[in-house]
């Protein structure tokens, strides 16, 4: 059993998630805004050499969002975690060959190496490396549903006396297999147990399930009987800071009826469905958590932000403190950052490595303009 964990899982007082989105190499604005909030806890708690992992006490994460949050747990700092996607971003985007290109469009051998070079490769999901709680989503296509991944010590699936204990298998493994997007990476295949009993699953990115954003899977993990951790709840007990990848609306304003065919519909529902469901748990996030920052989700929900003394904007009790951090790629929200000069078409794919520098200035501009110490009132 990993003492850490279980000493965090167990310890009294305010608990803190982390929970960071899927987005491919826009995980990058992802770090810079982690950038900004590790820089000023530094500074706050007069730590010089303070990381995440020594704040938070449960750092998720889906597709990039996995290797983010999975450094994190490892105890990287944030500065480490920047040179990974610098030195590897578009290594791990490298072209599979023109026949597989029928299949998918990168190779999965480059980003496996990279994680067991950053993760290690002895490295399991029950390893003592690891400083916090974590859980990594992935899709089992096999069995056809989400499958959330911790290294909780006290579920169900990771009791060491199960031959298909979870904490065993290979932690770069299964952060691979979620950031498996189809079409992009092929799919991961992921034995579990030991034979005779060996068996075999198939995953893929856990961005095809309804949890790209994982901030609400998080908190059920948290707090929900079966999964053992029974941390307590309450806007002074429990805080989610949540980190997008940037969004944008794929809207068409000239759409035709006669546009929309199979081909069509097949490009863009997987990502369709996917933005709902982020706009869903940032919305559920904010109707059960009180709101201290996030941009706002539509014109007739808003932000739902409340300041102290300010009325009541939900008829229960709220859960927990939440915090949303995510950037609009719009080019009108592009405009906004004052970053007029960069194209919203060069920041919005999950794979363009071409402009990671502009990535990066979003991010950056962003966090220096958003994030606050503030947000976190009563947990710093």
């Amino acid at each position: 059993m990993n003492a850490t964990v279980a000493n965090r899982i167990k310890a009294p007082g305010p608990k803190k998630i982390l929970a960071c989105d899927g987005g491919g190499i826009r995980g990058l604005m992802s770090v810079e805004i982690l950038a900004k909030l590790e820089a000023d806890l530094r500074v706050r708690l007069g730590k010089p050499n303070l990381v995440l992992a020594d704040w938070f006490d449960f750092v998720c994460g889906t597709s990039t969002g996995a290797i983010i949050a999975t450094c994190i747990s490892a105890g990287m700092s944030v500065d480490q975690i920047r040179q990974f996607y610098l030195d590897s971003g578009k290594q791990m985007f490298e072209k599979a060959s023109l026949l597989k290109r029928l299949q998918y469009k990168y190779e999965d051998e480059p980003l496996a190496l990279k994680l067991k070079e950053a993760l290690g490769a002895a490295s399991t999901l029950g390893s003592d490396t690891l400083r916090t709680v974590l859980m990594v989503v992935l899709r089992n296509a096999t069995t056809d549903s989400p499958w959330p991944l911790s290294n909780n010590p006290f579920a169900r699936y990771n009791q060491p006396e199960r031959g298909d204990c979870n904490l065993r298998l290979p932690l770069w493994q299964l952060v691979r297999a979620s950031t498996a997007a189809p079409t992009y990476f092929p799919p991961e295949v992921v034995t579990l147990g030991k034979a005779p009993n060996a068996y075999s699953f198939v995953f893929v990115d856990g961005g095809v399930t309804t949890y790209n954003n994982p901030a609400f899977l998080a908190f059920e993990m948290a707090t929900a009987a079966p999964y053992a951790m029974n941390w307590a709840t309450g806007e002074d007990k429990l805080l989610i800071v949540s980190v997008g990848t940037g969004n944008a609306a794929d809207a068409r304003p000239d759409l035709r009826p006669s546009q929309m065919n199979l081909i069509d519909s097949a490009s863009r529902i997987p990502g369709a469905l996917m933005n709902a469901a982020t706009a869903g748990w940032d919305m559920a996030c904010r109707v059960l958590g009180d709101c201290r920052f996030g941009p706002g989700i539509d014109r007739e929900f808003g932000t739902m932000m409340r300041a102290p003394g300010d009325a009541p904007n939900f008829t229960g009790t709220k859960q927990f403190a939440y915090v949303r951090y995510d950037a609009d790629l719009s080019q009108e929200g592009l405009n906004a950052l004052g970053l007029g000069a960069i194209q919203a078409a060069d920041v919005q794919m999950l794979d363009s490595v071409d402009h990671i520098p502009q990535i990066r200035q979003v991010g950056q501009t962003y966090a220096a303009r958003h994030v606050d110490l503030a947000h976190l009132r009563g947990f710093v």
